[in-house]
């Protein structure tokens, strides 16, 4: 069999599935590997290995309006990250569900508890308890490459485990969650998704997970978003250990800003840019600190501060409580204020502020 142009060099058992790895009657996936070029046996291969800890979940949530109350459904995809029960999915398709029911592949249908949600990263941890559970493998943010192929597993509109392939369009994507806040290093896709492909797994052609699918733009075609699988374990670890993630916030709300070139050469800054201060809460951390409006944040404990993304990866649970210090521009002047930040309070129907 000629190989494809796109594929030279690159070695068959690269691409080749698991001898060990069967479909769903039993039959070895290489009986008939000959007939499918290297791209297919890699997506055979990689949903093979994967496909088992993919679930659907089916979520109803109570509303009610006065005096009255109605059950709604709704449903997503997650997947099995560890054997004792632990399944990642989207805090969108959970949060707020009064009853969670998980139905894994081989047809198995339990009862899910909420272990903890974080709207600001859109990730939240269920877990049941069932045995034989079958995990995925979670693989390393930094090692994925723009071009690679991307092969998203889920239910989209109720057809259960349905498979799409593409490739990394492009990756350090920032996508805005519900909450407001912006979700950083998100990973562009032009693998289709469908609602009811949210908190299923993007893997690689290895099988190994790359990114949670998140979002897709409408009525764009193949632009699809997940975040990026660094972000999901280190947000996951948190859930699962204290039900939720816990951020600072030191009161402001800003803007990204570019600072005049004269204030950069004359103080010598390592950034063109920075956080305009557009409002200070009352009895905040930064009332406290005495920053002003029209105040340009550049700098947080000596880190550089260029726009407000950096100040979010900064203002994480390890600063609540803790004297910090702010860089400051005002007017001529480069200020270091002393500010505490507080626990921020995550409110999904409106942004926060930082």
């Amino acid at each position: 069999m000629k190989i494809p142009t796109a594929f030279q060099g690159l070695r068959a058992n690269d691409y080749a599935p698991d001898p060990q790895l069967r479909d769903e009657e039993g039959a070895s996936l290489l009986d008939e590997s000959g007939l499918f070029d290297s791209y297919s046996r890699a997506v055979m291969g990689a949903v093979a290995k994967v496909g088992p800890s993919v679930v659907n979940i089916d979520v109803r949530q109570t509303v009610t309006d006065g005096d009255r109350s109605a059950e709604t459904g709704g449903s997503g995809s997650g997947f099995v990250i560890a054997r004792d029960g632990f399944i990642l999915t989207n805090s969108h398709v959970v949060h707020g569900a009064s009853r969670i029911e998980v139905s894994l592949s081989d047809g198995r249908r339990y009862p899910a508890q909420l272990i903890g949600d974080d709207p600001d990263t859109d990730l939240a941890v269920i877990r049941i308890d069932a045995p034989g559970l079958v995990h995925a493998e979670l693989g390393d943010s930094s090692s994925i490459r723009v071009g690679q192929m991307a092969i998203a597993i889920g239910n989209p509109l109720g057809f259960q485990a349905s498979v799409t392939a593409g490739v990394v369009s492009a990756l350090g994507r920032s996508l805005r969650a519900q909450s407001g806040r912006m979700i950083e290093n998100v990973i562009q896709t032009d693998a289709a998704l469908n609602p009811g492909n949210s908190g299923g797994p993007l893997v690689d052609s290895r099988g190994v997970v790359i990114g949670v699918n998140t979002a897709i733009i409408r009525p764009a075609q193949g632009i699809c978003f997940a975040t990026a699988i660094d972000t999901a374990k280190f947000v996951a670890g948190w859930l699962i250990k204290e039900g939720r993630f816990r951020r600072a916030s030191i009161g402001v709300g800003g803007q990204d800003v570019p600072l005049h070139r004269r204030v950069v050469n004359f103080h010598k800054l390592p950034v063109e840019s920075g956080v305009l201060v557009v409002s200070v809460e009352k009895d905040s951390p930064a009332q406290a600190a005495r920053l002003e409006v029209g105040d340009v944040i550049v700098g947080f404990n000596e880190h550089p501060i260029s726009g407000i993304a950096d100040l979010h990866k900064l203002l994480l649970g390890r600063e609540i409580g803790v004297r910090s210090e702010l860089t400051v521009s005002r007017h001529t002047e480069l200020l270091r204020l002393p500010i505490t930040p507080r626990e921020a309070i995550s409110n999904p129907a409106e942004s926060a502020p930082h």
